[in-house]
């Protein structure tokens, strides 16, 4: 599944942030929010489809975390976007400020 996809919602955003500060189990993650379980469950499944984050089974509990592979990817992606505007606008700037023929003439 494509990372902003499941970033697109803002209850996986809020998982995600969530973990970031500490791998949380399931019902921890379940009890911060005021849907059901099974909701809860569906995001996580998304977020594990797009290699945002990873599962530890320890016994019945379910640990998540974030992959930093799939964080890396996603990174990747963006420095790649601002490379390519950066360019662009910095070209830009270089054309604006060229004097316009004519200006400044009375």
């Amino acid at each position: 599944m494509d990372r902003f996809i499941a970033l697109a919602d803002p209850t996986r955003r809020r998982i995600v942030e969530m973990l970031g500060e500490a791998p949380l189990g399931a019902g921890e993650i379940t009890a911060r929010f005021s849907i059901s379980a099974p909701a809860i469950s569906q995001h996580l499944k998304v977020l594990k489809e797009a290699g945002l984050v990873s599962v530890e089974v320890r016994g019945q509990r379910r640990i998540y975390r974030l992959d930093p592979a799939g964080l890396d990817a996603f990174d990747a992606w963006v420095r790649k976007v601002r490379g390519f505007w950066g360019a662009r606008l910095d070209g830009l700037e270089q054309e604006l400020e060229k004097p316009v023929s004519g200006e400044g003439e009375a």
